[in-house]
């Protein structure tokens, strides 16, 4: 196995695939003094090569033995196809190294399982690379839930839609819904988790999978989560509300100058008596509506692949579990197969399983 990293010591990581999202992993454990950036593997050795540049000094490989064969290689990092996560995730686990997976985890549930379950036989990190997750917005939702700054979660809407690329293998909710789900498993406060989930979709173009798909979730609390996911739209809006007992918090992510808002508005319940009311006298609890100040916190700008990194280093250093951990991927894989059932099933709502959600 590979032997421990010192903090004071970078850390040989490998990246596999030069696809679409490898280069910016890439660039991120070049600018991570945490890390050192030791091979690049694609089966397109010229593709591997314009990604690195003529000067680079780290080493290209077709060959995944020959890179998981190298002693300073005590992390690797995968930016392959979706189906190819489990055998290339599981040779690296096998070979001692710590492991960082782009989303989703793995193709299904059960390969995510044989995943997980073999890191924690090997004492080794697996993390899911679940970026949005790292954005500073993200990141001061999860505060302010967990701090309960928004009082008890009463929903929480979300909408990912512009014209986009139709998927030849996937369709829209696993596209584009993987990355709700890892904000809405992320930020959710501890004591409250999904529980059932429902979808509905539509192929309007005759593409063959959904094109445009809701999905909602009943969540443990008695609250709603609802996600509308679509390539079909002109117009592109990535927004989510998430409404509590005491504040309202709206994150848009395509308003860079103003991204989250708290809005002190929404609707107080009380009754005279302040008592356990019964049906009847439910129907008399006083409803008054609260019209309060509207507040933009300042957020810190910065990259969250770099965040990423550096929480995949902490983990990795500390030997603690990631905040994406492969559990969290687990129970997005989770959702997502539920709602692919959901879908086939004409919007049945699927119960998830306590057990898979711990």
């Amino acid at each position: 196995m590979t032997p421990p990293t010192t903090p004071d010591q970078p850390i040989g990581v490998a990246v596999v695939g030069a696809g679409y999202w490898g280069p910016n992993l890439v660039r991120n454990f070049q600018g991570s003094s945490a890390f050192h950036l030791r091979w690049l593997c694609d089966l397109d050795v010229e593709r591997a090569k314009k990604v690195l540049g003529g000067y680079s000094t780290v080493q290209v490989s077709a060959d995944l033995d020959e890179v998981l064969a190298d002693p300073e290689v005590h992390a690797v990092a995968i930016a392959t196809p979706a189906g190819t996560h489990l055998p290339v995730a599981m040779a690296a686990l096998r070979a001692g190294k710590h492991v960082l997976v782009e989303k989703p985890l793995a193709a299904n549930y059960s390969e995510g399982v044989q995943l997980v379950e073999e890191a924690a036989r090997r004492g080794l990190t697996l993390m899911c690379d679940h970026t949005y997750c790292y954005t500073p917005a993200v990141l001061r939702i999860r505060e302010m839930l967990h701090a309960g700054e928004l009082g008890e979660l009463h929903f929480l809407d979300s909408v990912r839609i512009n014209l986009g690329l139709v998927q030849r293998d996937i369709d829209v909710v696993w596209d584009l819904a993987p990355h709700d789900l890892s904000i809405l498993d992320f930020v959710l406060p501890p004591d409250v988790r999904p529980i059932a989930v429902a979808a509905h979709g539509a192929d309007g173009i005759g593409a063959g999978r959904a094109c445009v798909a809701y999905l909602t979730l009943e969540l443990s609390n008695g609250a709603i989560a609802h996600i509308h996911v679509n390539w079909l739209s002109p117009v592109k809006i990535r927004t989510t509300i998430v409404g509590g007992s005491k504040k309202t918090l709206v994150w848009d992510d395509l308003n860079p100058s103003q991204r989250i808002s708290v809005y002190d508005r929404g609707v107080d319940v009380s009754s005279a008596a302040g008592e356990d009311l019964g049906e009847e006298q439910r129907r008399d609890m006083l409803i008054s509506y609260r019209s309060g100040d509207m507040v933009a916190p300042a957020l810190t700008e910065r990259e969250a692949l770099r965040t990423m990194v550096d929480e995949y280093a902490r983990a990795i250093t500390t030997g603690t579990p990631a905040l994406t951990d492969g559990r969290s991927g687990l129970r997005v894989l989770e959702i997502l197969q539920a709602a692919s059932r959901s879908l086939a099933e004409g919007g049945t709502m699927i119960k998830l399983d306590e057990g898979h959600m711990a």
